[in-house]
């Protein structure tokens, strides 16, 4: 059985050190910033126990840390190492590595749009609960999968439905030679596991739709539009990457203003689509109520 020694290395950041074993841990690469993220390594969730310890790192034959204010590492640093020491030699393990590298199966597929500069990337499985539209990389903040293909330098937007994402580009490049790319990257992302929208950012959005639920209370022909639009309109304008959604019903006008998101957002083909689809089955179904409807962002 291996005998583990640890050496104890300053860092330029003085709130992290690198504890250094003889004998390698782990072949990969490793960060927790908390226990619930640590479920793979014992190593780091014992290490989560010490109330000042605010990041693990662990990689080849080393373990960085990162520390909370409430201590210096020169007081705590020699019993850090030891428990390090004392754990390792005890045979207990670091991280379950196998259960790390085991990815979920994901089918992604690309569909064509509408939209020449968009493009759907179709999932297996239910990605978000909602529709979520990035417009750039500042109101990605509580995305991780959003942030992550702004990266791209072509990528211009991002649209998220339950199972889908509809990637807008601009024109430096071509699908043809991007889509590949785009698929197995947003593929591998969902297959590691990774975090689509932050927890918080659903339950942001739960709260608000409840709010917005309680609060706006729609006229009889406001409700009767938003009903086709549900039945009838929004599953195909899904099925094209996109959404819909009522915005206001102008009496007097008699106008609905919609907004339109994902690959129907500047799309060249969505003014036809207003005016000879929707725009006439509103009119069709309810008669002189409706004169127009135009989208605020088409």
């Amino acid at each position: 059985m291996k005998e583990y020694n640890i050496t104890i290395v300053a860092t330029n950041n003085p709130k992290i050190i690198k504890l250094e074993a003889n004998h390698f841990l782990v072949k990969g690469n490793y960060e927790y910033k908390n226990i619930d993220e640590a479920k793979n390594s014992p190593l780091a969730q014992q290490l989560f126990y010490l109330p000042f310890i605010k990041t693990v790192y662990i990689s080849g034959n080393f373990i960085a840390l990162e520390r909370y204010d409430i201590v210096e590492w020169e007081d705590v640093k020699d019993e850090v190492a030891q428990q390090l020491v004392e754990y390792l030699n005890a045979g207990e393990p670091v991280v379950h590595e196998e259960l790390t590298q085991k990815k979920e199966p994901v089918t992604v597929y690309a569909e064509v749009t509408p939209n020449p500069a968009a493009m759907k990337f179709v999932c297996n499985k239910r990605i978000v609960p909602s529709t979520y539209e990035f417009k750039n990389i500042d109101e990605a903040k509580d995305s991780p999968l959003a942030q992550a293909l702004f990266q791209f330098p072509f990528v211009k937007e991002v649209f998220f439905d339950e199972n889908y994402i509809s990637v807008l580009k601009y024109e430096v490049a071509e699908w043809e030679e991007i889509t590949m790319q785009v698929r197995e990257f947003i593929r591998d992302f969902l297959g590691d596991g990774k975090e689509v929208i932050s927890a918080e950012a659903i339950q942001k959005t739960k709260e608000s739709a409840k709010k917005s639920a309680t609060q706006i209370q729609y006229d009889d022909t406001s409700q009767q539009i938003i009903d086709i639009l549900e039945e009838y309109v929004k599953p195909a304008v899904a099925s094209d990457g996109g959404n819909i959604m009522f915005q206001s019903y102008e009496e007097e006008s008699r106008t609905v203003s919609v907004i339109l998101q994902g690959a129907c957002s500047g799309c060249p083909s969505s003014t036809f689509t207003l005016k000879n689809g929707i725009e006439t089955m509103l009119k069709n179904m309810m008669g002189d109520k409706v004169r127009e409807v135009v989208a605020l962002n088409g």
